[in-house]
């Protein structure tokens, strides 16, 4: 059996989350030659985005495919193309728009090769940990995990769940409770060391709006000293996720 591996992410205008994810599909493409022992080109990783890309999501897919897979001569089923979305919340994108691209792309390729969708990122248990290994490393009286944020019914608790497990609150950058909201609460109950952690995959437009809300935050709460946590970032702790996530 042939397998080739597809990292989804949303897309950015910012090319920080591009370079990023080439780094990231580097990382995993070790970790899957490490495991299997075997040289990197027979295990291929790449990437592709849902959003602000010249292709469509299932134009990609297709695209990658033939590439990885070219003329390979294996009967039919033998051929597995892996698709990892690498999303933090099962909001519209993980829960509809990918697997709705996923189909479309299976159905032009055909039975040659299978598609298989495996679980988004958010889901694997282990992530937590490396966010608790960032809030161990800064001092602070108090934590917000802030997520984007999704209009699909019930992604928050995910977020809800997480923050509770860290000892933090969640606040929303595209939603209700936002960011301000939850300051002045934290505020209001006389802490004076604030930290936040953005609950994003890489460094871009938004995680730079966060940095910019914070510098006003602080005009507004002198008394308070606030500190910005790193995003999760392409790393070998997050190339081993989602390498145990290919094998599911």
């Amino acid at each position: 059996m042939s397998s080739a591996y597809l990292l989804v992410s949303h897309g950015s205008r910012d090319r920080r989350p591009e370079i990023a994810m080439q780094q990231l599909a580097k990382l995993v493409c070790h970790k899957l030659s490490e495991n299997h022992n075997t040289l990197n080109s027979e295990h291929q990783v790449g990437i592709a985005a849902l959003e602000m890309s010249p292709q469509p999501l299932h134009e990609q897919i297709q695209e990658f495919a033939k590439n990885a897979f070219g003329d390979c001569k294996l009967s039919q089923n033998e051929n597995r193309l892996k698709i990892v979305p690498l999303f933090l919340l099962p909001g519209v994108h993980v829960m509809t728009d990918i697997p709705a691209e996923v189909a479309l792309a299976q159905q032009a390729i055909g039975q040659d090769i299978i598609i298989e969708l495996q679980p988004y990122l958010g889901s694997h248990a282990n992530l937590e940990k490396l966010l608790a290994k960032q809030i161990a490393a800064t001092k602070a009286e108090a934590w917000i995990l802030l997520a984007h944020g999704s209009r699909r019914p019930g992604s928050k608790e995910t977020v809800q769940a997480m923050a509770a497990s860290l000892s933090a609150v969640a606040a929303y950058w595209a939603g209700p409770p936002s960011l301000e909201s939850r300051v002045k609460e934290l505020v209001a109950a006389g802490y004076k060391e604030i930290a936040i952690l953005p609950y994003f995959l890489f460094a871009g437009g938004i995680t730079d709006a966060i940095a910019a809300s914070i510098e006003e935050l602080k005009l507004q709460f002198s008394a308070v000293n606030f500190q910005l946590a790193e995003p999760l970032g392409a790393s070998a702790e997050l190339a081993e996720l989602i390498w145990d996530l290919t094998d599911r």
